[in-house]
């Protein structure tokens, strides 16, 4: 079983949203001024950013993960190995 560990597709994304939450209390003058399309679309903006950010991480982490699998092999096959090596000892005495 793999370490527990945060993946870089969830803390980027994370740190993008506080970011985000940040510049919108700064820049709620813009919407007390009325401009409610500018304040309302450049967070709408952040936010298709950053889940695009999210999904580009997240599929870059999933081909990096089947390419290690393809090269190294899983536990799995390991423990299906080891099974079938037991079944062949078994079956020849």
């Amino acid at each position: 079983m793999s370490k527990s560990k945060i993946k870089k597709s969830v803390v980027f994304p994370i740190i993008m949203l506080a970011y985000l939450a940040v510049m919108a209390w700064i820049g709620r003058d813009n919407l007390a001024q009325g401009n409610y399309l500018r304040y309302f679309g450049i967070i709408g903006i952040s936010l298709i950013i950053i889940l695009l950010l999210y999904l580009s991480l997240r599929k870059k982490e999933q081909l990096q993960q089947r390419r290690e699998e393809e090269q190294y092999g899983t536990y799995e096959e390991e423990d299906e190995d080891e099974k079938e090596e037991k079944e062949e000892k078994e079956d020849t005495k």
